[in-house]
């Protein structure tokens, strides 16, 4: 279904798509780590932050607000002292971590040739 105000076609995505959004949530620093780190289990917040090496708690957790807010991961808040939260992904959020594992697996199994074309750039 197109959004709002589109034509259904391929034209260029404007800031008020809401795909822009989407990908902007899955594509920032944290959100393929947070999508890939869930793939394999459900976590609780400090499970995934020792997962994911060198985020902040408020890094975290503002990407996890957006990304439950786009349907993509669940939050379960356990009613203790203190209280234990777990992400997971949804069906919508695990269609969208294949994806990204396996552009990241494409990525990792391509790094010696992106990187000779890094040097071969930075050298002409």
């Amino acid at each position: 279904m197109p959004w709002p105000g589109s034509t259904g076609g391929s034209e260029t995505f404007h800031a008020k798509c809401p795909a822009v959004q989407v990908l902007d949530h899955i594509t920032s620093r944290w959100g393929i780590w947070v999508l890939i780190g869930l793939r394999e289990k459900e976590l609780r917040f400090f499970e995934l932050r020792e997962r994911i090496e060198g985020v902040s708690e408020k890094m975290l957790s503002q990407t996890l607000r957006n990304l439950v807010a786009d349907g993509l991961v669940w939050r379960r808040v356990e009613p203790t002292v203190p209280p234990q939260v777990t992400y997971g992904l949804t069906e919508l959020g695990e269609g969208t971590a294949d994806h990204l594992s396996g552009m990241f697996d494409w990525i990792r199994g391509n790094a010696e040739t992106i990187m000779d074309a890094q040097a071969k750039a930075a050298e002409g």
